[in-house]
């Protein structure tokens, strides 16, 4: 078997896939649904509902607020309570429709049978009419990014694709929300991936899965040969080394296709890639052959302290808290807990911050795992820099940022940096390396965005 992975840097940290057999169950409905306005990247979306609104499952109640922007639309049925400001995955306070739950009736236009459709039953799926109903199903990559999946799909004039990549490697630690919907769902995401790429105008598509995933590199190079052995579409099942990052867009490129991306603003379509989550494919059928729009996705709720992990469908809106007790509770002692997981989560202060389209786990860690050892000073080792997967050097980025040097961090190309976390990982000398990179590359980004602004 060809096992491939990225050309540079990388690291293996302790898997805790304590979920990895845990089939997927539906969650409870929230007594009260929370849906912030900023849950993709681009403008955040603009209410079309206001207090004491009724609205069904699956009604829009916020609009695109500008082109890199997506619609949002109600998971449950109930009364608009109010438009507010609550703490969100951001950690920060952002505006959000708060709906007061009494039911579950869905809008008449989303078909909910079971049966599978398939584009060749389709005729009427003509690219342009599939990239319409996923940006009016308000889209986005699953994987955490929440990146319009529309405008994916659309290139400009300079880039042409020359095929799909679904992202199905799930190399963080603990989460295997992507592993349960492949082994659940696998014949709903060949279809996605089928009209994504009929939506790019390719016909050669590839899914990217670790080897420590067998039984779904089995499963689906199954399927594909059943599925393409005498289509138009060349689909291959890319079995893939177990390395953090390779989730990565550019490293997941780089494992699959060979081909490096230049440094930002390039993206993997200026050499012919475009790469779209396995959760975003099967959102993608859902919105495209179901006209439903995205308001579900799965979740993992995990951590060796729960006394029942497990993975979840789980309604946008519905607060961690409601699917932590459902795990049993928040354990004993003192908790770190996480939206995502432990490499690039975000720590929260409240278990009331709700699941958004890019929540694909809720992890909790306990004190004893998450407590940060006294930095001492860099011992000069360079480990950072042998694990940098965009080729940096994390430890002059992180310094030239706490001192504040912009201009010299723009020129080191802070920019570049995915804040996989590698660097601070690997330290020997435990620096806030990645803490203060984030710090740096915003303030940049920042700046040149000023600067643009001028031109």
């Amino acid at each position: 078997m060809d096992i491939r992975t990225f050309s540079i840097g990388g690291i293996h940290p302790e898997e805790n896939k304590l979920t990895h057999e845990t089939v997927t169950q539906k969650a409870a409905l929230p007594k009260q649904a929370i849906f912030p306005l900023s849950q993709h990247i681009g403008a955040p979306a603009k209410p079309v509902v206001q207090k004491g609104d009724r609205v069904k499952v699956g009604t829009m109640i916020a609009e695109a607020g500008g082109f890199v922007s997506a619609p949002i639309f109600s998971s449950v049925s109930g009364t608009v309570a109010k438009i507010d400001s609550v703490i969100d995955a951001t950690g920060y306070r952002n505006p959000a429709i708060i709906i007061t739950v009494d039911g579950d009736e869905w809008e008449h236009s989303i078909d909910r049978s079971d049966k599978l459709e398939t584009v060749e039953a389709h005729p009427e799926l003509t690219p342009e009419e599939i990239v319409n109903r996923i940006k009016n199903a308000g889209v986005v990559g699953m994987g955490g990014a929440c990146f319009p999946t529309f405008i994916k799909l659309t290139p400009p004039p300079t880039a042409k694709a020359e095929c799909v990549i679904i992202n199905a490697v799930e190399c963080e630690p603990y989460i295997t929300a992507d592993f349960r919907l492949m082994m659940e769902h696998a014949d709903e995401i060949l279809i996605g991936l089928e009209l994504l790429m009929k939506a790019a105008k390719v016909t050669t598509g590839y899914i990217g899965i670790e080897t420590n995933k067998p039984a779904a590199i089995e499963l689906l190079t199954k399927k594909c040969a059943e599925k393409f052995t005498n289509s138009t579409y060349h689909v291959e099942v890319v079995p893939l080394k177990q390395r953090y990052p390779q989730g990565g867009e550019k490293q997941l490129v780089d494992a699959v296709i060979q081909r490096q991306v230049p440094a930002p603003p390039a993206i993997p379509v200026n050499v012919g890639a475009i790469v779209q989550n396995v959760g975003t494919a099967f959102a993608v059928y859902e919105a495209v052959m179901k006209r439903k729009p995205l308001f579900e996705r799965y979740t993992t709720v995990t951590g060796k302290r729960l006394a029942h992990p497990g993975n979840f469908l789980v309604r946008m809106g519905t607060p961690m808290k409601d699917l932590i007790d459902a795990c049993g509770g928040m354990p004993e002692g003192d908790n770190k807990l996480l939206a995502g997981g432990p490499m690039m989560g975000k720590a929260l202060t409240s278990v009331e911050v709700p699941i958004c389209k890019g929540t694909n786990s809720v992890t909790i860690i306990s004190d004893d795992e998450a407590r940060r050892k006294e930095p001492q000073p860099c011992i000069r080792c360079a480990k950072c820099v042998g694990v940098c997967p965009m080729g940096l050097e994390p430890y002059l980025l992180a310094k030239l940022s706490e001192v504040k040097n912009w201009e010299r961090c723009e020129h080191e190309d802070i920019v570049s940096c995915i804040e996989c976390g590698s660097c601070q990982f690997t330290c020997p000398a435990h620096r806030p390396l990645l803490d203060n990179i984030r710090q740096g590359k915003s303030t940049v980004m920042g700046i040149i965005r000023s600067r643009s602004a001028k031109k």
